[in-house]
This record gives C-alpha cells, sequence and structure tokens, in this order.
C-alpha cells in the first residue's frame, strides 16, 4: 500500500489575522531572519503577492525575489510588508530562560 503525499503550504492556512500574527510571533521567536522572511512569504502569498505589493508600494517581482529563499530584504521593505499587512511591531522585554 503506497501513500500519497502533498507538500505543505502554509499560505493556505493563513486564514484570520489571528492566524497570521500567531505565526508571525512563532517565527519571531525563533531568532531567525531567514524564518521571518519566510513567514512574511507565505502570509504575502495567503493575502494576494500582487496586493500585498501594491499597498506596500513595492513591486510584485520585486516583493517575491525579496522574500524569496535567497532574497535580502531591507528592513525598509519589511516594515512596507507589516504595514500593508495593517500590523506593527512592538519591543517587549524577553523573558530570562
Amino acid at each position: 500500500m503506497s501513500t500519497n503525499l502533498s507538500p505543505w503550504d502554509a499560505a493556505e492556512h493563513l486564514e484570520t489575522h489571528e492566524h497570521i500574527i500567531a505565526y508571525l510571533n512563532a517565527a519571531l521567536e525563533t531568532g531567525e531572519s531567514a524564518v521571518l522572511q519566510a513567514a512574511l512569504g507565505d502570509i504575502a502569498r495567503s493575502q494576494g503577492m500582487a496586493k500585498i505589493a501594491e499597498k506596500a508600494g513595492v513591486g510584485r517581482e520585486s516583493l517575491y525575489k525579496s522574500l524569496s529563499a535567497g532574497g535580502d530584504p531591507s528592513w525598509k521593505t519589511i516594515l512596507k510588508i507589516f504595514n500593508a499587512l495593517d500590523l506593527q511591531l512592538e519591543v517587549s522585554e524577553r523573558v530570562a530562560t
């Protein structure tokens, strides 16, 4: 008996603002910039890359490239994406572990 597997795509499961916020917070908790970059890419795809690019004031292809595995988005671009998603960043003290 064989099992049919299909790739899992986070973008297909980010249906609410609450899901998006939880996903971003989990990505930020890793402390890895590549994880945050991938999460932003998943979120932008879930919301429509062209729509997010337009709201952020960047080109769609440029946004795809910035959020791809080999991309290197600037801090300015990341902030534009957060704004386009109607999200804001907040800073809090890290809890010692």
